[in-house]
């Protein structure tokens, strides 16, 4: 399974994200913040990180159900993805 040049910017630009909001949890745990506020953001992150891998699958699954002849299928990348994340 490969991931197409358009998936591939949104994938990465969703971890760049994470890494940054990552950053900022760990900031915060050395400053002490409050435990909520860095649960709060460890869930951000957490969230981040599974839309990246989603996006990374549905990019995938469009390729997997291509037509033979190379049509696009009848489903949109961005369809197919929020079906997956109906499953998820």
């Amino acid at each position: 399974m490969t991931v197409g040049e358009e998936a591939m910017g949104a994938v990465l630009n969703r971890l760049k994200r994470a890494q940054g909001q990552l950053a900022g949890v760990i900031a915060m745990i050395e400053a002490g913040r409050d435990c909520a506020d860095v649960v709060t953001q460890l869930a951000a992150v957490s969230r981040a990180l599974d839309r990246a891998g989603f996006k990374v699958v549905a990019s995938g699954m469009r390729q997997c159900v291509e037509t033979a002849d190379g049509e696009q299928p009848p489903l949109s990348e961005a369809a197919l993805e929020k079906l997956f994340l109906a499953l998820a």
